[in-house]
Order: C-alpha cells, then sequence, then structure tokens
C-alpha cells in the first residue's frame, strides 16, 4: 500500500507530521504538501505560471519521500499523481488540518480539495481535520482506522470522507458517527483598515455562526464528542432538481 499525504496548512504543519507518522503502520507513504500555508484555497490549480517541486530528505523528512510544492493542496495532489510518484499511490489522505472543516467549510477547504482532487483521479481519499490544534495523536488514530477499513472495504467510486476529529484525548472520545454537513450563517462582515498610506485594506472576516446544528449533523456530532464522518459526493449535480428544471424551462417558451 502507498499513500500520498497531502494538506492546505503547509508541508511543515505538525498536523501532517503526526498523520504520516501513524500512517507509516499501513503502507510507505510519499508528501507532497504545499511549501506554505495555502488554508481556504479552495480547489484551485495553478494554470498561469509552472509549480515548483523541492524534494526534501533532511531533519524531519530524513528517509522518507516528501516534495514541496509551491501551489495549492490540488496543485499537490495532481502533480503527484501525474508526475512525481511512481509507481501511482493506492490512495489519497488529506490532513490533519489546524481547525475544523464542517458544513460550508467544505466549500473553502483546500484539505477536502486535496482529497477530492485525489478521488477524481481514481484513488480513495480521506480529508481528515481536527477541531482544534492539540490532539492531534487522536485524529492520527482514527485516520489509520478509516484507511484499513478501505483497504479491506473500499467506498463507491464518486466519493469521498470528510472526518473531522474532537480536540480531546483519545479517552474521552464517545464514538463515530456518521453525519451529514451542517450550515453556518452568512459569514461576517469584511474587515477594513487603511494602510500607513491611507489606502484601504480589507481582510476577510471569519466565518458565519451555527445555522444548521441539528442532529445528524456533522456540527452536532463535534460538540457531543463524537467523531464525524460525512461522505461527499464528487458529482455536483442536483439529480433532484432535473425534472422541475426541465418544466420550468418548457414554461418559459
Amino acid at each position: 500500500m502507498r499513500i500520498l499525504v497531502s494538506n492546505d496548512d503547509g508541508i511543515h504543519a505538525a498536523g501532517i507530521h503526526a498523520l504520516s507518522d501513524a500512517l507509516r503502520a499501513c503502507g510507505d507513504i510519499i508528501v507532497v504538501a504545499p511549501d506554505r500555508n495555502r488554508s481556504g484555497a479552495s480547489h484551485s490549480l495553478t494554470l498561469d505560471v509552472p509549480l515548483r517541486a523541492t524534494p526534501l530528505h533532511h531533519g524531519e523528512f530524513a528517509g522518507s519521500e516528501s516534495y514541496a510544492v509551491h501551489g495549492t493542496p490540488a496543485d499537490c495532489v495532481h502533480l503527484a499523481i501525474n508526475e512525481l510518484v511512481r509507481p501511482e499511490p493506492d490512495m489519497v489522505v488529506a490532513g490533519i488540518n489546524h481547525g475544523a472543516n464542517l458544513g460550508d467549510d467544505v466549500i473553502y477547504s483546500g484539505t477536502v480539495a486535496a482529497a477530492t482532487e485525489g478521488r477524481h483521479l481514481g484513488y480513495p481519499s480521506i480529508a481528515i481535520s481536527l477541531v482544534g490544534e492539540t490532539h492531534f495523536a487522536t485524529a492520527a488514530h482514527f485516520a489509520v482506522q478509516l484507511v484499513q477499513g478501505l483497504i479491506s472495504h473500499p467506498l463507491p467510486a464518486d466519493q469521498i470522507l470528510n472526518v473531522n476529529v474532537p480536540d480531546l484525548p483519545l479517552t474521552e472520545i464517545r464514538g463515530i458517527k456518521v453525519t451529514r454537513l451542517g450550515h453556518r450563517h452568512r459569514a461576517e462582515s469584511v474587515i477594513c483598515s487603511d494602510d500607513p498610506r491611507g489606502h484601504p485594506l480589507y481582510w476577510i472576516g471569519p466565518p458565519g455562526a451555527q445555522q444548521d446544528a441539528t442532529e445528524g449533523t456533522d456540527f452536532a456530532a463535534i460538540a457531543q464528542g463524537y467523531v464525524s464522518i460525512t461522505p461527499l459526493t464528487i458529482d455536483m449535480t442536483a439529480y433532484n432538481s432535473l425534472a422541475g428544471l426541465t418544466a420550468w424551462l418548457a414554461q418559459q417558451g
């Protein structure tokens, strides 16, 4: 088993090292990750400039196949599978993200995008996030468990697993729940300020508060101390709307 590991927090982040170290129990690990923090990059690909991939062989990367890419998380997985990693990997695991990827977060998440790119290119993929920045060993434990499960019982080819783990010691985790995505309120306002020359600057505000965090959502599972696993489909077609849209168009004619 060859496992490609990536993230959006950058190749030097604590989460990706906790994940890589734990997954060595499952097979050979290849790390291809951004050379810096690219959180919020979503599924963007770099098309206007060439990518640079720097092999890393020293310090914490000694003895492993690792590359720092001057690009996005999706760039990393795309480049790894199509060029850098030979033979190609058997699976893609993205994370461990420093912070939650719950509800609407998946739209913007580079971690989820890295896993999605892996699935798009034909490989089983998991995105795993820690709802905090302390207990990475807890999240790594569940990553290993899920990877072993995918090895023995593969999932359908059109989905990834979006996994969120409470920032708790392993002994305090109450279990695992399969969930749907919750929903946040509209994001907070843009934060405005001025640079030293008086020109305006704008900061994107923090995400909105939880709006739909009812039982069955990923928000609710995390609040109750459970690991949340949400299957996400690659095909975003709203099949339930096809007939209604066809009828609506007919009315316009």
